[in-house]
């Protein structure tokens, strides 16, 4: 690409079809698929902050801070850590442990279950796995909702967080609804410490500069790099699903290289509101400015 950036957007609603069509005949022809994942991919499955799941999991807590959404929950300055922890554990829960409602993911895998595939992703859900793609074949660069670290950090190691998320007490789930209303605290000794240290454990996300990259994080950038390798000059579709600009520099920008540089790639976006693409690799561009389980369903 050149130094002035100017993109294209994607055609009018009525050319949909056809660029969906162009997208299937891209998915065949290709040598390979790297899936660039972003938030949209699970609002799309049906995974949201708001609505059914915030009154089912967090009525209690909205009633006592009056939270607008599940997200907006997770930054409030808690009096305790142990009500800190409790908010947190119901939030993995729901958006970790549970598949999404939708066959977004499920549609996206039978698309590409029989091809060389790799998923570069900045969600954090685990639902790739959960709907059954190798794990080998994932790369989630900013971390993930199932892993604890020290909130130091005081080591650059991790650790699963489920026994955490699932604790019980003798009146029941602390952290989860079971036919019971949870308590809204975790007691202090049930709090997850870090092994070395001693200070309380932090989620595995990067939100700030304490962000753990361990040695699966590692394993994973590895893999990521020796698929880059072997496909550079190969019939390689770059499909990008519902990536914003919140931090392209991860996928959008590293896809838009990618093609530029290989003249046998395709880029394929598929985004409401926000399909666009550099004016110099229009022409092996695909944008699709709809719902991506509608465009999924339909390639399925």
């Amino acid at each position: 690409m050149n130094g002035t950036l100017r993109l294209v957007g994607a055609p009018k609603a009525g050319k949909t079809p056809a660029q969906i069509e162009r997208l299937r005949e891209a998915l065949d022809a290709a040598d390979a698929v790297v899936i660039g994942a972003g938030a949209g991919l699970s609002t799309a499955a049906g995974l949201t902050y708001t609505g059914e799941c915030l009154t089912r999991w967090f009525s209690d807590f909205v009633d006592r801070y009056g939270f607008a959404d599940m997200y907006s929950g997770g930054f409030y300055p808690f009096a305790s850590f142990g009500e800190h922890r409790a908010y947190w554990s119901r939030y993995i829960y729901c958006n970790r442990y549970m598949r999404a409602p939708g066959s977004v993911y499920a549609d996206l895998l039978d698309l590409v279950r029989d091809r060389d595939y790799f998923v570069l992703t900045t969600n954090v859900d685990h639902q790739f796995q959960l709907a059954g793609f190798d794990k080998r074949r994932l790369f989630y660069t900013q971390g993930d909702y199932g892993l604890l670290q020290c909130s130091e950090p005081c080591h650059a190691g991790t650790c699963d967080n489920r026994a955490q998320v699932f604790v019980q007490g003798e009146d029941g789930l602390y952290a989860l609804p079971a036919g019971m209303r949870p308590r809204m605290e975790v007691p202090s000794e049930l709090v997850p410490h870090c092994p070395v240290c001693g200070r309380p454990m932090s989620m595995n996300l990067r939100s700030d500069g304490t962000f753990v990259e361990d040695e699966g994080w590692h394993r994973a950038a590895e893999r990521w790099a020796d698929f880059q390798r072997r496909h550079e000059r190969a019939r390689t579709l770059y499909l990008e699903l519902g990536v914003g600009y919140n931090t392209p520099v991860i996928i959008k920008f590293p896809f838009w290289r990618a093609v530029a540089s290989n003249r046998r790639a395709t880029y394929a976006c598929v985004n409401m509101g926000e399909a666009v693409a550099p004016i110099d690799i229009e022409r092996r561009s695909i944008l699709i400015d709809a719902d991506i389980a509608r465009v999924l369903s339909a390639l399925a």
